[in-house]
């Protein structure tokens, strides 16, 4: 099967996206439309979650298809009532996947949008992937400065202030710390709903 596609038109700022179909979905909904997406300006999403409000600022320019998906997830509410299912402490609190089970997607998949030159800074919201060209609904937000690939597409940054949350979070470590094998967070990871500004 060929790889998926975007296609850019610099005049329009505007891009088409393709989101094909790839295995079951994990809770109902519905692909973006792929059409006229922009490529330009910001979005600004609240995650709001047992620990507290996390504030996350995206860049379309950066990542147009993959923020058109999140948006798209967004308005369907398929974020909310949903845990944040992986926690490596020191490196990523990961979320997005509503089966807690770090197996579970959108039942589409979307191509990477890299440059090759990706830097993965504490704060940094980006894209969980199963190899390239997987991109579905996980991401996770880097705990440090953590040397990764440049393989993951990069949506934006938490704000600083949010990342106290996300700080607490990872804190109170994971729910049994003497099982090699156990990454689920011990405290603060549900996602009661993710909105737009």
């Amino acid at each position: 099967m060929a790889p998926p596609v975007a296609t850019t038109s610099a005049a329009s700022g505007t891009k088409t996206c393709s989101y094909p179909a790839s295995g079951p979905t994990a809770k109902p909904d519905t692909p973006p439309d792929g059409k006229n997406v922009p490529t330009t300006g910001t979005v600004t999403f609240t995650m709001s979650m047992t620990a507290g409000d996390v504030v996350m600022q995206f860049d379309r320019a950066n990542a147009p298809c993959a923020v058109q998906s999140f948006a798209s997830l967004v308005s369907q509410k398929y974020f909310d009532d949903t845990d944040c299912h992986r926690l490596a402490p020191g490196f990523v609190l990961q979320c997005g996947d509503p089966t807690g089970t770090g197996r579970g997607g959108p039942g589409y998949r979307y191509p990477d949008e890299l440059k090759g030159t990706e830097k993965y800074s504490r704060g940094t919201v980006a894209m969980a992937n199963a190899g390239p060209d997987t991109n579905g609904s996980q991401f996770f937000i880097a705990l440090a400065d953590i040397a990764l690939p440049p393989q993951y597409v990069v949506l934006g940054h938490v704000t600083n202030e949010s990342m106290a949350v996300i700080d607490a979070i990872a804190a109170k470590g994971v729910t049994d710390p003497s099982d090699p094998n156990c990454i689920t967070p011990a405290w603060g990871n549900h996602i009661n709903a993710i909105t737009a500004a």
